[in-house]
């Protein structure tokens, strides 16, 4: 198989570096390499990940959060890649308080500094793994990243989820491990397409500007910008 110059990079937001979230997440980047895209994965370590403080700072940092950690770090990677996978496990019905604060600092950042260019228009997955329950939550709570900051979501034949209490289990979940290895295959197949429409010339959609609002008023203070 030859291997295009796109990438996908998967983020684990377990606090095990080779847990059943990073079980998951090789089985999405398995499928991704035998389909010829690159993968790696980028755990997010042990290390406290607090999340943003709102001191607007990234609006005047070109996109860097003033918190100069693993977000700053992340961010240098994603400008160069073409599709994420956002991977955690199921603590309390959402997902890790790690991955959360990562998630909440790096796409305000982003946004705010960098009118999100290094995920406008990329194409995006949340992978969740759980004892038992709380599957469905924490995805809804990981996708709301995406549809917000402009990044289509790659579906899957079923939810983005595997099950098992320690990394051996997750192979057990026969459905779990298909599913896992489907949202890799569509991920591959959706970043050819894209690669096949720009060759073939067609542009990505130009973003209209607009303003920010409080409800129903104009509000520019609300962010201190206007688009």
């Amino acid at each position: 198989m030859e291997v295009t110059a796109v990438k996908v990079l998967l983020v684990n937001g377990s606090p095990h570096e080779r847990g059943c979230t990073n079980a998951a997440l090789e089985l999405v980047a398995e499928a991704l390499r035998e389909n010829g895209v690159e993968a790696g994965i980028y755990w997010l370590g042990v290390k406290p990940v607090t999340g943003c403080i709102s001191c607007r700072k990234c609006a005047t940092l070109g996109g860097r959060c003033a918190i100069d950690d693993k977000v700053n770090e992340f961010k240098e990677l994603a400008r160069e890649a073409d599709g994420f996978v956002f991977g955690s496990p199921v603590h309390y019905g959402s997902c890790s308080a790690s991955l959360k604060g990562f998630m909440d600092r790096l796409f305000f950042s982003e946004r705010h500094g960098n009118k999100s260019e290094a995920f406008r228009l990329k194409p995006a997955a949340a992978v969740v793994s759980a004892r038992r329950s709380g599957t469905t939550a924490a995805l809804d709570q990981i996708n709301r990243y995406f549809t917000m900051y402009e990044m289509p979501i790659i579906p899957s034949r079923y939810w983005c989820a595997v099950h098992g209490a320690k990394r051996e289990d997750i192979y057990q979940d026969e459905e779990g491990v298909f599913v896992m290895r489907t949202l890799g295959r569509y991920m591959a197949y959706y970043l050819k397409c894209l690669e096949a429409g720009r060759k073939a010339g067609i542009e990505p959609p130009a973003l209209e500007s607009y303003s920010t609002t409080n409800f129903i008023r104009s509000d520019p203070s609300m962010y201190g910008f206007k688009d």
